[in-house]
C-alpha cells in the first residue's frame, strides 16, 4: 500500500477524485484500482506544517533581546510543528508508520516550496521507505494519471529541497540578526516598535522609499505650450510648437510672442513622414505579468490574483499558477486543439473562430529552453460552465483564455504618420496622426491598451496653409508617480536594473528578480502588515515607520538587491547539485557577524529626529484597555488595536470608533481621553489633507453624532 501526500486538502482531493475512494479523518482511503493494485492512503499539508524554531529553543539566553546576544546563529536548525496543525501532522505521522504502506508519493507543488514542505514533514516523522515524486503542472484527470504513471525518482528533485532549505534557514539567520539589531538600537532612541528586516523585504522597501523621497523633493515647475489650428485646402488639423525637440517653454511672455507672430501667417507642410509599425501577439502569462494585469485592470492586489488562481488551479481549470515562465514545451503545445475546440463551445468565445494560424511550431511561445519547473499559466483541456463561476474567477479566467487565443492571431498593424509644419518659414509645429491598418489580435485581448485613431486630412509635403488661429496652454511639470501593487510586482522581477555592477545585474535578471513568483505577492502583504507602506486607491505609500528603518539601513547591502542577486546565484547552484548548502551556510554567518557590527557602528551617527518617538500603534499591554465612555451608548471604549472602539459592539452592534491614525497624524491617548470625557481635545497639530497641514481640535457633535475638526488658526493658538 502507497501514502501519497499532497499539499493542501482541496488537492488531495482532486488527485484522487477519478479513483473510487471513501473519505476519513485527515486523510482519504483509495481502494485499489489499475494504479494502485493495494490502494492508498492520499493524506496532505496545510502548506507548512513546520516551521524553523524560535531562538529560545536553542539558547534560553537567546529570548531576550539584547545586543550583547547578537548574533543568534544556530549550529544546527530545528523545525517545530505549527501548534494549529499538530494534528494533522500526527495523521501524516502514524500514515507513513503503517506496516502496509511500502512507499510513500510526495505530490507536493511541482516546485522548490513544494519540495520543502512535503521532505521536512517526512524527515520530522522519522521515516525512511522508499519514496517517489509525483511532478505535474496540471490537476486535469488526464494529467494526473499520467503523472502517477510515469512517477519520478526522488533523487531527481531532493537539490530542489537543499535550495529551499538552505534558503529558509539563511533568511532566518539574516531576518532574525537584522530585525532584532535595529528594533534594540532604534528603542534606545525611543522607538518602541518592532522593526523587522530581511533579505527581500527590505530592498523592496527601499525602492519604495526611494520613489517617495523623488517624490517629497520634487518642485513642480510651470510651463507654456503653443498649439495652432492650420487650415489646407484638403481640411485642417492641429499642431504643437517644437523646438530642438522641446515644446515646453517657461514664461508665458515667451508663449504669447510665439502665438502673436504665428496669428494668420502662412503656413507649409516641410516634413511629411508615415511609418507603418507592427505588434506582435502578446506572450503568455506568467504570474507576476498575469498580477500586474489584474492590478491594473480590476486592482488586484497580487495576493488575491494567486489566490483565485489557486482556486482555478485546484478545480483543475488552469495550470500551475506559481509559473515564472511564458512559455510552453511541445508536450503542452499538443493540447491547445483540444483547448481550442472547447474554447469554441462557449458563447463567451465562439464568434472568434476560427482562429487565423497556429502556434504549435512557434518558437515565440512554444520554447522547451525557456521553460524551468513549471510552463506559462494555460487553461487546461477540462470543460466549464463559464456563467457558473464567480465574477473574481470568470474575470481572471478570461483573461487567460483571451491570451490563448490572442497568440493565434495575426499581428496588429498601425501607420504612423508626423508632420512638420512651418510658419513664415521660422517656427515649428508638430502634428502627430495615427490609424489602424489590422487590428489583429487586439480584437480578441479586449484588456490590450486601445490604439483610437488620429486621422489627418489627406495633405502632402509642400502642401500650403494658413494659420486659423493659436492657443496658449499652461501647465506644471508633475512629480515622479507612486508605484501600484502591480507595477510593485514588476518592479521586484524586474530590480536587476537597480544593480550598478553588470555582472550581478546579469544574475539577477538570469534569477528571479527579489522573491521568486509564488512569494512576492506574501513580501507586499508583509509590508502592509508590519506597516512600512499603506496601500490606498491601488497607490503605494511609504510610511514613517517604512522611511526610519530604510534611513538607518542606509546604503549598506541588506537595503540593496545586491545579496539577492549574490544569493540566488549560490542558491540556484546549490538546487542543481553544483554548490554546496553548507559553505554558503558558512558565508551567512559571517555576513551575520559583519551586519551586527556595521550596525552598531553606525547607530552614533543616525540622524532620526524627523520621525516622532512613539510607541506602536498596537501594544499588547494596551490592547482590551478601556480609554472613556462610548459617546453612543453606556458602553466602554476599549482599545481594539488599529482603532478604539465600543465594549457593546457584539451585544447591541454599537458602531462607535476612533482611529488611531487621522489625516495622517496620530491621535494619543490622552486626546482621545479628553474627547470621551469632555467631547474635545487639546489642539492637534499637524494634520495633512492633500498637500495642506492645518491644526484643529476634535469636537463631539451631539446632534450629528459624529466627530468633526475645530480648524484653529495661528492667532487663535496664541490667545
Amino acid at each position: 500500500m502507497k501514502v501519497i501526500i499532497a499539499e493542501k486538502p482541496d488537492q488531495a482531493k482532486t488527485l484522487v477524485s477519478q479513483f473510487k475512494h471513501k473519505k476519513a479523518d485527515g486523510y482519504i482511503l483509495v481502494y485499489p484500482n489499475e494504479l494502485f493494485p493495494n490502494g492508498a492512503y492520499c493524506t496532505w499539508a496545510v502548506g507548512h506544517l513546520l516551521q524553523l524554531s524560535p531562538p529560545e529553543t536553542y539558547n534560553p539566553k537567546w529570548k531576550k533581546w539584547d545586543i550583547e546576544s547578537l548574533p543568534i546563529i544556530p549550529n544546527q536548525f530545528t523545525f517545530d510543528t505549527i501548534p494549529s496543525k499538530r494534528k494533522q501532522f500526527h495523521i501524516i505521522r502514524q500514515l507513513v508508520h503503517k506496516e502496509e504502506v511500502t512507499e510513500i508519493i510526495h505530490a507536493g507543488d511541482a516546485g522548490r516550496e513544494g519540495e520543502l514542505i512535503i521532505r521536512l514533514i517526512l524527515h520530522e516523522c522519522k521515516v525512511n521507505k522508499p519514496l517517489k515524486r509525483l511532478w505535474i503542472s496540471s490537476l486535469t484527470e488526464a494529467a494526473i494519471y499520467d503523472g502517477f504513471s510515469n512517477l519520478i525518482d526522488e533523487k531527481e528533485t531532493k537539490p530542489l529541497f537543499f535550495e529551499a532549505y538552505t534558503r529558509s534557514c539563511a533568511d532566518w539567520v539574516i531576518g532574525m540578526n537584522a530585525s532584532r539589531v535595529f528594533t534594540i538600537l532604534l528603542k534606545q532612541r525611543g522607538y518602541e516598535d518592532v522593526f523587522s528586516a530581511g533579505r527581500v523585504q527590505t530592498p523592496t522597501l527601499a525602492l519604495i522609499v526611494k520613489r517617495e523621497r523623488e517624490i517629497a523633493s520634487f518642485t513642480s515647475e510651470e510651463f507654456w505650450e503653443v498649439e495652432a489650428d492650420f487650415s489646407f485646402d484638403k481640411g485642417s488639423y492641429r499642431g504643437k510648437w517644437m523646438k530642438d525637440g522641446k515644446s515646453r517653454l517657461k514664461t508665458k511672455e515667451q508663449a504669447e510672442k510665439i502665438a502673436q507672430f504665428c496669428e494668420g501667417k502662412s503656413s507649409i507642410i516641410k516634413e511629411f513622414e508615415t511609418e507603418r509599425k507592427t505588434f506582435k501577439p502578446p506572450l503568455l502569462f506568467s504570474l507576476s505579468s498575469l498580477q500586474a494585469k489584474t492590478n491594473q485592470l480590476f486592482k488586484y492586489s497580487p495576493k488575491k490574483t494567486l489566490d483565485i488562481l489557486q482556486r482555478l488551479y485546484q478545480r483543475g481549470l488552469i495550470s500551475y499558477p506559481r509559473s515564472d515562465s511564458s512559455y510552453v514545451t511541445k508536450g503542452e503545445a499538443a493540447t491547445f486543439p483540444q483547448i481550442l475546440a472547447n474554447v469554441s463551445e462557449y458563447d463567451e468565445y465562439n464568434h472568434y473562430f476560427p482562429l487565423p494560424k497556429s502556434i504549435l511550431h512557434n518558437k515565440r511561445y512554444v520554447n522547451e529552453k525557456k521553460v524551468t519547473d513549471h510552463y506559462a499559466i494555460i487553461p487546461t483541456t477540462k470543460k466549464v460552465d463559464i456563467k457558473k463561476l464567480s465574477a473574481e474567477d470568470k474575470n481572471i479566467y478570461d483573461l487567460i483564455v483571451r491570451q490563448l487565443l490572442a497568440a493565434h492571431c495575426e499581428d496588429a498593424i498601425y501607420d504612423y504618420t508626423t508632420l512638420t509644419t512651418t510658419v513664415d518659414e521660422q517656427v515649428s509645429f508638430l502634428t502627430k496622426g495615427k490609424k489602424c491598418i489590422k487590428q489583429g489580435w487586439r480584437k480578441i485581448a479586449a484588456f490590450a491598451k486601445e490604439e483610437k485613431d488620429i486621422l489627418l486630412p489627406d495633405v502632402n509635403k509642400g502642401d500650403k496653409g494658413v494659420v486659423k488661429k493659436t492657443i496658449i496652454k499652461n501647465g506644471k511639470t508633475e512629480p515622479p508617480k507612486r508605484f501600484t501593487e502591480g507595477q510593485l510586482i514588476t518592479l521586484m522581477k524586474t530590480a536587476g536594473k537597480y544593480i550598478e555592477n553588470d555582472e550581478l545585474e546579469k544574475v539577477l535578471n538570469k534569477t528571479e528578480g527579489l522573491g521568486t513568483e509564488a512569494t512576492r505577492a506574501n513580501i507586499i502583504t508583509m509590508l502592509k502588515d508590519r506597516k512600512y507602506i499603506d496601500v490606498k486607491k491601488n497607490m503605494v505609500y511609504a510610511t514613517d515607520k517604512g522611511k526610519l528603518l530604510i534611513d538607518v539601513i542606509g546604503d549598506t547591502i541588506l537595503a540593496s538587491p545586491e545579496m539577492t542577486a549574490k544569493w540566488e546565484q549560490r542558491l540556484a547552484e546549490i538546487g542543481e547539485g553544483q554548490a554546496s548548502a553548507k559553505g554558503f551556510m558558512e558565508q551567512i554567518k559571517k555576513l551575520a557577524h559583519v551586519m551586527i557590527e556595521g550596525a552598531i557602528s553606525s547607530s552614533t551617527n543616525w540622524n532620526v529626529s524627523q520621525y516622532e518617538q512613539t510607541s506602536s500603534l498596537t501594544s499588547k499591554y494596551t490592547l482590551g484597555k478601556t480609554v472613556g465612555p462610548c459617546l453612543l451608548c453606556n458602553g466602554k471604549i476599549v482599545d481594539k488595536g488599529e482603532f478604539y472602539g465600543c465594549s457593546h459592539y457584539k451585544k447591541t452592534k454599537c458602531t462607535f470608533t476612533i482611529s488611531k491614525m487621522m489625516l495622517g497624524k496620530k491621535l494619543t491617548k490622552t486626546n482621545v481621553k479628553k474627547l470621551l470625557e469632555h467631547e474635545q481635545t487639546n489642539v492637534i497639530k499637524g494634520f495633512k489633507k492633500g498637500e495642506q497641514s492645518f491644526d484643529a481640535k476634535l469636537l463631539w457633535n451631539k446632534e450629528k453624532k459624529k466627530i468633526e475638526f475645530q480648524y484653529v488658526t495661528n492667532d487663535q493658538q496664541k490667545q
